[in-house]
């Protein structure tokens, strides 16, 4: 069931005022520096439930450029974003990097927010990238072709009443093809496969 194509964290908790504030009759002490409240923690999906305070992915300022790095460093963006879609159903920042014409987006859409819907949830499903490579060769305008060696981890499907309906086990890494478009600046996964398998 897993699908590899073309993925918000939670708000930490506001600090509460001190309770033990010194009132201004109060022998003087030394003050105590205050330490900031710490973030809200990172809890990935189990047996108990969903994700939460994911940490967004961050598009990193080389996959900004339109060279061989910078598409190198998109691509390896872009599954980040995938697994973050798997562990949310947060499909934003996927979708902010894929092309509306992407139909293997599309496809991972409807299982990330079929499984994030009606009390449902994924645990795992990590993409985990081996290794990127890209001749930067166009291919049409502004387009080129990366190769993408990927494996996706173990991804458990829970129903509302927290039962496992299915899990998929980890494969081993695949080889994948991105087309990718660059224009405003930006790059954007036109399009995400599986190669086919020689054999």
């Amino acid at each position: 069931m897993s699908v590899t194509a073309c993925s918000g964290g939670g708000t930490p908790p506001a600090a509460s005022p001190p309770s033990d504030a010194q009132s201004p009759s109060a022998p003087s002490t030394p003050t105590p520096t205050a330490t900031p409240s710490p973030s809200a923690v990172y809890k990935p999906a189990d047996a108990t439930g969903k994700a939460q305070n994911v940490p967004v992915p961050v598009l990193p300022e080389a996959a900004k450029a339109e060279t061989k790095e910078g598409l190198e460093a998109f691509a390896r963006y872009w599954y980040s974003t995938l697994s973050y879609a798997y562990e949310t159903g947060d499909m934003k920042p996927l979708e902010l990097v894929s092309s509306p014409t992407c139909a293997s987006c599309e496809r991972v859409k409807e299982v990330v927010q079929g499984w994030h819907s009606e009390g449902r949830w994924l645990a795992g499903g990590k993409m985990v990238v081996e290794g990127v490579q890209t001749n930067f060769v166009e291919t049409g305008p502004a387009e080129y072709q990366v190769l993408i060696q990927v494996y996706q981890d173990s991804l458990s499907y829970y129903r509302g009443d927290k039962t496992l309906d299915e899990k998929t086990e980890r494969g081993p890494a695949a080889g994948d093809i991105m087309i990718a478009s660059y224009g405003d600046g930006a790059w954007r996964a036109v399009t995400v496969e599986h190669l086919a398998k020689s054999r």
